[in-house]
């Protein structure tokens, strides 16, 4: 490998057969830059994914009621299920070991003004506990705490959006914001890392609108968390017992997927991957195809290099070379077409990655990027497929006999 000869010998026949290896060569650097594009072009996906469901917290379940399909419980269909706040209580009770935080949700929209400026925006009315559920993180004040939620009060977290739209740059905090011509206070203003519309919303305490909308204790919605320790099994085993319940309490049949409906995080975390991974393998298995076409036309141009160089072979043998050094000599060289090409194709890919990949930024696709594993079993791949493409013509060339290589014209 190290010898000065056989590189200068391998150079010479490249520089001979400049076309010849350029178009070898090309189609395996084509083949790596399509692979590692391929695979950013999934880890982008997934990153999308991942980014929408990023604002809240990873083992959230959101319970949303709706119509029943079905008759049941000598109930006829086309029923309409209300929650209240004794299912939040209900739930509770039900399952104190697994339940981390729990909020019911009250949705209500909502014409703001504050002096001049209004605007229109929906309100979310929660229960303190809405705060780590919803990953909501705070920019200036404070989030709703229990006094505001038992008392009632007339206050309110507002997002960013919200703020610029009717504060400008004036300090929110403190101030009374009328909501539907009824005064609130400011206590704080959120961010959220979802998109802008995340941050046109309005949190108030679900008791506050309860009180506003005729001292109801209706729910629109609950959202809890449950013990993060749970794996995938325990969280969708956990989601199972909590729509059976519910079914239950609500005399819903057990197959109604309308009445009641569980959403559950790490279902959609289980379904993205299995998504991404099915992509992530078609992906390779292309690349690979790709890369097989490659070594096929590089084990194409070493067979004609070999009968080029029969002569010459049979020179070396006659003066004494070993099979294993002519086999060494092609496998190096089919090695150095490969890798060289092969490493252009990859690192095309990684610019166009660094340059364009934090640029992209959307709900379906985000920052498209390959880690270093990806970089470095695609050079192992580079190697062993320089190795397979120069072998069978190595293996070849290792078999001429002597006297037929110098008769050979």
């Amino acid at each position: 490998m190290f010898d000065r000869d056989v590189w200068q010998e391998i150079f010479n026949t490249i520089k001979k057969n400049k076309l010849r290896t350029f178009l070898t060569g090309f189609s395996v650097g084509w083949a790596i830059f399509i692979l590692v594009m391929l695979l950013a072009s999934v880890n982008g996906m997934q990153n999308g994914f991942y980014t929408q469901f990023n604002d809240d917290a990873n083992n959230s379940i959101f319970v949303r009621s709706g119509v029943t399909s079905k008759a049941y419980g000598g109930f006829e269909a086309d029923r309409r299920i209300q929650f209240k706040d004794d299912d939040i209580e209900y739930i509770k009770a039900s399952f104190p070991k697994d339940i981390e935080y729990i909020s019911g949700r009250y949705r209500a929209s909502t014409t703001a003004r504050y002096k001049s400026e209004t605007g229109s925006y929906s309100v979310q009315a929660v229960a303190p506990d809405h705060q780590m559920i919803e990953k909501t993180l705070m920019m200036s004040g404070r989030y709703i705490n229990e006094a505001d939620y038992i008392n009632k009060a007339k206050v309110a977290v507002i997002g960013r959006k919200v703020a610029e739209d009717l504060f400008k740059k004036e300090d929110p905090i403190g101030k009374f914001v009328e909501f539907n011509g009824l005064p609130f206070r400011v206590i704080g203003v959120f961010t959220d890392e979802g998109d802008d519309n995340a941050e046109r919303v309005i949190y108030a305490p679900m008791t506050t609108y309860q009180r506003i909308y005729g001292n109801t204790n209706l729910i629109n919605s609950i959202a809890l968390t449950y013990n993060p320790n749970y794996d995938l099994t325990e969280a969708l085993e956990f989601s199972d017992r909590l729509e059976i319940l519910m079914k239950r309490r609500h005399a819903v049949h057990p197959d109604d997927q309308a009445a009641i409906g569980v959403w559950n995080y790490a279902q959609a975390f289980d379904d993205i991957s299995k998504f991404t991974a099915v992509l992530r393998f078609i992906g390779i298995g292309v690349g690979f195809l790709i890369l097989i076409a490659g070594i096929v036309g590089i084990g194409n141009i070493m067979v004609f290099t070999i009968k080029e160089r029969t002569k010459e072979i049979g020179i070396r043998k006659a003066l004494g070379a070993k099979p294993s050094q002519i086999v060494n000599l092609v496998i190096l060289e089919s090695v150095f077409i490969t890798a060289i090409s092969g490493f252009v194709g990859l690192l095309f890919a990684w610019i166009i990655l660094a340059i364009i990949g934090p640029t992209i930024q959307s709900p379906a696709f985000t920052n498209p990027n390959v880690s270093l594993g990806v970089v470095v079993t695609a050079t192992i791949i580079l190697i062993v497929a320089g190795v397979l493409a120069g072998l069978l013509p190595a293996m070849k060339a290792a078999k001429v006999k002597p006297i037929v290589a110098l008769s050979d014209k």
